[in-house]
């Protein structure tokens, strides 16, 4: 399967390579970015990389999944945003996580938009989810930015999560298909 690339003003959404394992593991041992993701914890490098080739099955498995976020002024590889609906899951997710010297920038805005644009218009889906832990504020505001809206609160990986979504009605009232 080939996996489609997205250019947006900032960003290039593409697959992950081995060459960015350095990266992705720097960001999955970061405790700060991992605290709401998973279980929590942060990465070792293996699992990193275990971490980056689940990414990659998923495009197989599924059609979609999460790209690697390369920053199109400085070619680095800066975080992973996209597409994700594991087994079990409650709808697609649109999901996000940058390494923190790229925090604050809209990034995670930026690239999470054009992955609704690709969920809603490649995918053909009618509703988009993100999870995100209650305390997790920056990723709150993300959602809220990109016109989510909180619906629920689920258990995910035993914790508690925040159930954003939209629909696709909504999101292109919102102009949010630029």
């Amino acid at each position: 399967m080939s996996i489609p690339q997205i250019s947006t003003s900032r960003l290039i959404l593409r697959a992950f390579g081995e060459q960015d394992l350095d990266a992705y593991a720097n960001m999955c041992s970061d405790p700060e970015v991992m605290r709401y993701i998973g279980n929590g914890k942060p990465l070792s490098r293996e699992e990193s990389w275990r971490s980056m080739a689940m990414m990659l099955g998923h495009w197989h498995l599924r059609g979609y999944g999460l790209w690697a976020v390369e920053e199109k002024s400085s070619s680095e590889m800066i975080g992973r945003i996209g597409c994700w609906q594991p087994e079990g899951w409650p709808g697609l997710e649109i999901g996000w996580a940058l390494r923190q010297q790229y925090w604050g920038y809209g990034y995670a805005t930026e690239g999470a938009k054009a992955s609704m644009v690709y969920g809603f218009e490649n995918l053909g889906q009618s509703r988009l989810i993100s999870l995100i832990r209650p305390e997790n504020q920056a990723s709150r505001r993300v959602a809220e930015k990109l016109g989510e809206k909180l619906q629920s609160v689920i258990a995910i990986f035993g914790a508690e999560a925040l159930l954003y979504s939209i629909n696709r009605e909504d999101f292109n009232n919102e102009g949010s298909t630029e």
